[in-house]
């Protein structure tokens, strides 16, 4: 009957340019074989698009994600899969999702479900075959469509008409549904800046304002992903301008203190915005001439290489620089000693911190990128054995004397300068 129901109710045929964005993504990837393998596994079950790919579609953005939703349970979608031979993972099992694999895309799919029980950080689940109950569940109801594989909907709250009039709307009442899970107050924050048409709803962020404690109980490391996610959607730059964003993302992440930066960036940081890396952005953010980046990998949990890299360039830029830093010859020795991604960092740190583009920059950023790593010509051996230097402490400093003149003269030394350092 709940079936019955959806499709007299809730479906919407759609013959247009919602229906082309599913059939390229069908064309695009082995989508198909995900829903055969559902739909050939008994005869109620049923498979559809869900969320994130479903809202972009509809709003002409690109799709880089594809999220599915099943009526069957995670150990019948794991049979599904493994008897058309689909390889999966159980990426979340716990709550319902099962990742699938093909071609190296993957393919998440999570168990209609209803939450039991919520803390405002983990939700307990029980797994649904009820459509219109799973929907009731999740945030906004723009994340709350459906379409089966030739993009027809299933849309139980207007989703759709909310998307194409610029309203963010939670389902259901705004404090429950923040108190289920306090992430929601920054995806509120991204799905405002990147869909609204609106104002705030005032009663919606004084709720917000008043539940920010509960932030505080969410992992670091979801958090940090949230804020990576609004950080490189195509609305983050309008934050500067909503004061109600800015307060609230102020008062989640006091470290991050330079968002104003991007309030007034130059024509090359513009355009090269969402082509840089979210950590590079942190360290924009962060970098302050102060112990902020300590507190800040001490508060998040970043992996090692990530707190290398802000590391590096909080040290580099806490040092006194002059022009002579930014000489090739001198660049060298940071390329070198800490890696290409190193220099240009400290390349791009610069000139997206400049007020006005410095051409002399951006060439050496071009230079960098293409340079090959070299690899010291001489050896320790080839001293002994040649120059006859003795084996001890002055071959190690005769080493380094010939290493420091290779660099400084981009990596190029003669036979006649070597052999001058060898004879002093």
């Amino acid at each position: 009957m709940n079936n019955l129901l959806d499709k007299i109710f809730f479906r919407s045929k759609n013959l247009n340019y919602i229906n082309l964005g599913f059939k390229d993504i069908k064309n695009n990837t082995e989508v198909d074989q995900i829903f055969s393998a559902i739909h050939s596994f008994s005869k109620n079950s049923e498979i559809r698009y869900v969320g994130g790919c479903v809202r972009k579609i509809i709003n002409k953005e690109k799709v880089d994600d594809i999220d599915l939703a099943v009526n069957l349970k995670p150990k019948d979608v794991c049979d599904a899969l493994s008897e058309k031979n689909i390889k999966y993972y159980e990426s979340g099992i716990e709550h319902g999702t099962i990742t699938a694999l093909i071609n190296n895309i993957k393919f998440e799919i999570t168990s209609l479900r209803k939450d039991v029980d919520t803390d405002g950080r983990h939700a307990k689940v029980e797994f649904s075959d009820n459509w219109k109950e799973d929907a009731s569940r999740r945030d906004f109801t723009i994340n709350s469509i459906y379409a089966d594989i030739e993009g027809n909907l299933f849309d139980p709250f207007d989703g759709k008409k909310d998307l194409e009039n610029g309203k963010v709307e939670f389902i259901g009442d705004v404090e429950v549904r923040i108190k289920e899970d306090y992430l929601r107050v920054l995806r509120y924050i991204r799905f405002f800046l990147n869909y609204s048409k609106d104002k705030h709803n005032p009663k919606i962020i004084n709720i917000i304002k008043k539940n920010l404690i509960g932030v505080s109980a969410i992992s670091s490391e979801r958090l940090l992903d949230e804020f990576q996610k609004l950080l490189k959607s195509d609305g983050f730059l309008k934050l500067t301008k909503d004061k109600d964003c800015l307060e609230i993302i102020n008062l989640i992440f006091p470290q991050i203190k330079n968002i104003s930066l991007f309030n007034k960036m130059n024509s090359f940081a513009k355009k090269n915005f969402l082509e840089v890396d979210f950590i590079f952005l942190l360290s924009l953010m962060i970098i302050d001439g102060t112990d902020n980046v300590n507190y800040f990998i001490y508060k998040f949990n970043l992996s090692k290489k990530d707190q290398k890299r802000l590391i590096f360039l909080n040290k580099f830029y806490l040092e006194k620089n002059t022009s002579q830093t930014f000489l090739e010859k001198n660049l060298n020795k940071v390329f070198y000693f800490n890696s290409r991604e190193a220099l240009l960092d400290v390349l791009y740190f610069k000139v997206f911190k400049s007020k006005k583009v410095d051409n002399k920059l951006i060439k050496l950023i071009e230079i960098f990128k293409k340079k090959e790593m070299p690899a010291m010509p001489f050896k320790a051996s080839t001293l002994m054995e040649k120059y006859q230097v003795p084996e001890g402490r002055e071959l190690g400093q005769r080493l380094k004397a010939i290493e420091e003149v290779w660099i400084s003269n981009d990596f190029k030394i003669s036979d006649k300068e070597v052999q001058k350092i060898v004879s002093n």
